[in-house]
């Protein structure tokens, strides 16, 4: 047993000493393709064309959600990436569920390039990359760890 690895998984109780584990031989690509031609045609993955674009120019709709649980997340999602901006009122969640919420649209607004903006304490505005948004002050990205809930 001269494998680090194996003496580590032994001591941890991850597997047992009389155990062989044995890497598979590389299959050469002449091995793999006669094995596709006896077991079929291999699908290739077919990607879209064109990936979908939000219209960059004047902002037409604002959706407003008013979520009661989590799940609620999906419209927000599917929104949010059609390029529309969303206003998510958190007033009628769980503090749990709206944590969470907060987290999800953080990844969102960070994953598409938008932003999340806290408006008041249980209200967040999801704006995408080509929505500009002005006010009065300064206006401060929203920290899902320092969002204040009603205790």
């Amino acid at each position: 047993m001269s494998n680090p690895l194996k003496k580590t998984m032994v001591y941890l109780g991850l597997a047992d000493e009389e155990e062989v584990y044995e890497e598979p031989a590389p299959v050469s690509r002449k091995a793999s393709t006669q094995v596709a031609e006896k077991t079929g045609t291999v699908t290739p993955l077919h990607r879209p064309a064109v990936v979908r674009q939000p219209a960059v120019g004047t902002v037409s709709e604002i959706l407003t959600v008013h979520p009661k649980q989590y799940r609620d997340a999906q419209v927000i999602a599917e929104n949010f990436r059609d390029g529309i901006p969303v206003i998510i009122n958190l007033s009628q969640m769980s503090d749990a569920d709206a944590r969470r919420l907060v987290d999800f649209a953080s990844g969102l607004s960070l994953g598409l390039y938008g932003r999340i903006e806290r408006v008041t304490s249980k209200v967040f505005l999801l704006s995408p990359e080509h929505v500009a948004v002005s006010g009065d002050g300064a206006v401060a990205q929203a920290d899902p760890e320092s969002v204040p809930f009603a205790q």
